[in-house]
């Protein structure tokens, strides 16, 4: 059997849901080693996505084509003479039907796509929230705001603009979305897809295979999990993987719509507070034009926004009291962050550290993923837990990774303690033989030094103030601000 005819017969039995596991694999040889084949295959499925789209409508129209009943491989060819029929009468049946690529399975804080809405081929705009989609084929598709979208067919997905993250089953092998800059062509697996306003989209794919082919060119290329590829018109660039830039499925499922009013009157009170000195939830435009080089995107409610921090040298800057020191502090923030792409990943850094100005403070990931709080001439009680100089949390970051973690740090120099928390409990405490009092004016959230320490992800609601938050206060300030139900 040439290959030619093994492509169509296997075709036929994928379309017609026959296709067993070793057909499958063969199938997926076949994409794989050749671009025709690819081609072939993904023409048949917009085929036959369309095809079954007009069948909704023939019931209406059968006197104009009474012979086809179903739309099968071997009547294709009669079935489009006859849709060409109704083109050639000046049956307008494409606007007539409904064409449903996809449902609405979830919407989160999306106020005009609801549960249960059917989606067909019009452009869909979302300003806040994220929508969880289920097309016909079984593909899952997570969308959050801001994006603007639309299907061609059950099988191909255009994305404008946002980001997705997909769930694909065998039996939609070959989904495609397609980007300004290029397309992502699946082969049963899960990736994201991130177009950012201005820019080159990226191709992330956390299981399976992607085949990626940027505009302007006639290359593909295959990604494979833990890949990552910008598509840049007429070239391309190796990302870092940053899987928790996505929502998935599992997070969808707890996400919560309606608890932002509950983290604003924390914030409030927090404001009110004589001990604040910084209290940003990055929802003013003057809290997301702080000097630096960072993206704006959605944070952890609906319509919110965040900073965030991908490439070397991302950062936002603050200026927090240069002439000032304090002799308690409390750190806290939610972040999302992804891999640890460096030695340390840098929450707050505050400039002068090399100056060996004592009292400088550094809050940090580690390259243990847990957190690190520094200061500058401190000097920890051995056995205390952390680095020889430096104390560090118990409990790892990153095992929430692809979530939002609230992280917090409460600082003493009089007690000489360090007490760290994570999403609202007590982690550990250090102990230091010298503690100065805490320093911080000019500062940076996000990367600091460049690669040394590279922020991937997300923060948001940082606060500071200059006293001690008690666990209760900080199990309060989790309570109030946590995006799951």
């Amino acid at each position: 059997m040439n290959e030619d005819t093994e492509l169509e017969k296997l075709t036929q039995a994928y379309l017609d849901g026959s296709l067993n596991g070793e057909q499958t694999e063969r199938l997926n040889a076949l994409l794989l080693s050749d671009e025709q084949a690819r081609r072939s295959f993904s023409e048949s499925l917009n085929l036959d996505s369309a095809i079954a789209a007009a069948a909704e409508g023939w019931k209406l129209e059968r006197e104009l084509c009474p012979t086809v009943v179903t739309p099968k491989w071997g009547h294709w060819m009669a079935v489009a003479a006859c849709v060409a029929l109704f083109f050639v009468g000046g049956v307008s049946l494409w606007q007539r039907m409904e064409r449903p690529f996809a449902t609405v399975e979830k919407a989160v804080g999306v106020d005009d796509l609801a549960a249960g809405t059917r989606l067909d081929g019009q452009t869909y705009e979302i300003k806040a929230g994220t929508v969880e989609l289920l097309t016909k084929r079984g593909a899952r598709v997570i969308i959050e705001a801001p994006a603007e979208f639309r299907f061609e067919s059950a099988q191909h997905l255009h994305m404008v603009r946002g980001r997705l993250s997909a769930d694909v089953p065998t039996e939609a092998i070959g989904f495609t979305v397609t980007t300004p800059s290029g397309d992502a062509v699946d082969l049963g697996t899960r990736f994201g897809v991130d177009v950012p306003e201005l820019g080159a989209a990226e191709i992330h794919v956390f299981e399976g295979e992607v085949i990626a082919k940027t505009k302007g060119t006639a290359n593909e290329e295959s990604l494979r999990a833990g890949d990552a590829l910008a598509m840049h018109e007429g070239s391309r660039m190796v990302r870092n993987l940053r899987s928790s830039a996505f929502i998935q499925s599992d997070e969808m499922r707890e996400l919560s719509p309606d608890r932002g009013a509950q983290s604003n009157a924390a914030l409030d009170k927090l404001r009110a507070d004589p001990a604040a000195i910084a209290i940003l939830d990055f929802e003013s435009e003057s809290e997301t034009s702080y000097p630096g080089v960072y993206r704006v995107v959605q944070g952890r409610w609906p319509g919110s926004r965040a900073p965030e921090f991908i490439n070397g040298g991302d950062h936002l800057k603050l200026d927090l009291g240069s002439d000032q020191s304090w002799t308690q502090l409390t750190l806290a923030a939610w972040v999302r962050l992804d891999r640890l792409g460096a030695p340390y990943q840098s929450l707050l850094h505050a400039d002068g550290w090399d100056n060996e100005n004592f009292g400088v403070v550094h809050w940090m990931v580690n390259e243990a993923t847990t957190q690190r709080y520094a200061v500058w001439g401190n000097k920890l009680i051995p056995g205390t837990h952390g680095s020889s100089v430096y104390p560090d949390s118990l409990t790892p970051v990153l095992a929430d990774q692809g979530r939002w973690v609230h992280l917090a740090t409460v600082y003493d120099s009089e007690s000489a303690t360090v007490r760290f928390y994570h999403n609202g409990k007590f982690d550990t405490e250090a102990l230091h033989s010298v503690a100065y009092p805490a320093k911080l004016g000019p500062a940076q959230i996000g990367n600091w030094n460049q690669e040394e320490r590279k922020l991937s992800g997300r923060v948001d609601e940082l606060i500071i103030l200059a006293r001690a938050m008690s666990d209760d206060e900080i199990r309060l300030l989790f309570d109030a601000g946590n995006p799951y139900q």
